[in-house]
């Protein structure tokens, strides 16, 4: 096995290590600071391994599968794992913008399955989605990191602010609109391909 789909699988472990990490009654400052190191480095080796890969002529077709699984996997878990430690309306949005995430990878993972079995033609990722990848990641790291933040500032100065997360909705709209543009994008680029009598 090759660095980057050693680096791959790293990812795929480390998944449950972050959901775990999240959950356990750390307290706020811990159990953030700790969740976003683990997911910030997580997310570092996706870069990583699709960097060393292209440099040194290293693709497999195992790193093809497993790569967008792996990204998938963690992304989601993380955002299942917020929508459960959110209360009342950052719970809400943030559940509907996890049904968005999944709804999104769903109808673009059957595109690309369609489009690379019926037509040869793989679909790559493009500009948006990796646009859309790093937003992802962003609002993650804020909403681990925030509480963090504002629970330091309240300590200290005690002005009240843990409650507003005003970071968070802001990295968790630029996420739900990249992630809405990248799989009309998607949609619209490939729906040729799909055809209704086949």
């Amino acid at each position: 096995m090759n660095l980057p789909n050693k680096l791959t699988v790293l990812r795929l472990i480390m998944v449950p290590i972050i959901v775990i990490v999240m959950l356990l009654p750390l307290g706020t400052i811990l159990s953030g600071v700790l969740a976003a190191a683990i997911f910030g480095a997580t997310a570092l080796t996706d870069m990583l391994d699709g960097k060393i890969a292209r440099k040194y002529n290293l693709i497999t077709d195992f790193g093809k599968f497993l790569d967008p699984l792996a990204d998938k996997f963690m992304v989601i878990s993380t955002l299942v794992v917020l929508s459960y430690k959110f209360t009342g309306y950052l719970q809400l949005f943030c559940m509907i913008t996890t049904l968005i995430v999944i709804m999104r990878e769903l109808a673009v993972t059957s595109i690309r399955l369609v489009v690379s079995s019926s037509s040869g033609i793989v679909v790559a990722a493009n500009m948006l989605g990796k646009i859309k990848t790093v937003t992802q990641i962003v609002y993650i790291v804020t909403a681990l990191l925030e509480p963090v933040i504002f629970e330091i500032i309240d300590l200290i100065a005690n002005p009240g602010w843990t409650n507003y997360h005003i970071l968070t909705y802001a990295s968790m709209a630029a996420m739900t609109f990249f992630t809405l543009w990248s799989g009309i994008n998607y949609l619209a680029s490939y729906w040729k391909y799909l055809d209704p009598n086949k």
